[in-house]
């Protein structure tokens, strides 16, 4: 065995040991890659995100209320004329549009290597992603990182990750759909600059968003869908296969659920397998 096929098993294990298999219950070895038998009643587990609904409206004096969005055609216009990804950072930095970038302290664009056959894509950065400028770093993004590792990716290597907003909303609030349409251009060029093969919607925002769906994340979870934007149309570029799975966060308070996001980063090694 070589060292790269030591270091996936290594990265595998950690995974099962984040998802709670700690110590050995049996005389035999079980294949670990094999989808778990899944008791009927946890198939119907309650929705862990509520899909994204606007925000109350804001109280207190017109002073100190939050900016309007900018029109949604402004920011599409100016996503499509970006040409490169050091572009498109560059917009999403300066862009005033979006209400949120007014309370943020940084603006959270991506982590991970340009170009890699996996993009996935959260809804909104956190406290310290924030803090730090970068997505899912802190507790769900160790745990991100192992559920990778598990498959033989990372974000050092292989995976690219970002979020469909690049501003944190104040306390953490779900994003308004008007802050969500704002920022949708840059997002839809973002996926086609990046060009993966495959699409990964970390947790319901981001699947609803990008696929235009209501359902919850569990029943979405598992799925395989085709994302394909108004400019893949355009210049007739076929679809995105794109899998919805559940958000790291979601995990760290349900663990219970990890064992449906084993079936799925199995299933996103085997699209990956396929090419």
């Amino acid at each position: 065995m070589d060292m790269a096929d030591r270091t996936q098993l290594l990265r595998a294990l950690e995974w099962q040991v984040a998802a709670g298999a700690d110590e050995a219950i049996g005389d035999t070895a079980r294949d670990r890659y094999a989808p778990p038998d899944v008791p009927a009643r946890l198939m119907d587990a309650p929705q862990p995100s509520a899909p994204v609904v606007a925000a109350p409206a804001a109280t207190g004096s017109p002073a100190q209320s939050a900016p309007a969005p900018v029109p949604v055609g402004e920011a599409a216009s100016i996503a499509a004329s970006i040409e490169s990804l050091e572009d498109l950072y560059a917009a999403i930095e300066a862009f005033d549009g979006c209400p949120l970038k007014t309370t943020a302290k940084n603006t959270v664009i991506a982590d991970g290597v340009a170009g890699a056959p996996v993009m996935l894509l959260g809804e909104a950065p956190g406290a310290e992603e924030d803090r730090q400028g970068k997505p899912f770093i802190g507790r769900s993004g160790q745990l991100l990182d192992l559920m990778l590792g598990s498959i033989g990716l990372s974000r050092q290597e292989n995976a690219y990750i970002s979020n469909i907003m690049f501003w944190r909303p104040p306390g953490n609030r779900n994003p308004s759909t008007e802050e969500i349409a704002s920022c949708r251009p840059f997002v839809d060029r973002h996926i086609e600059l990046i060009k993966p093969k495959v699409l990964v919607f970390l947790g319901a925002p981001a699947a609803q968003t990008l696929l235009g769906r209501s359902e919850g994340i569990t029943k979405m979870r598992g799925r395989w869908f085709n994302f394909r934007s108004a400019g893949m149309e355009e210049l007739d570029v076929p679809p995105i296969p794109a899998i919805a799975t559940f958000h790291p966060a979601y995990l760290l308070r349900t663990p219970v659920q990890k064992r449906f996001v084993w079936q799925d980063m199995l299933a996103i090694r085997e699209r990956l397998n396929q090419d």
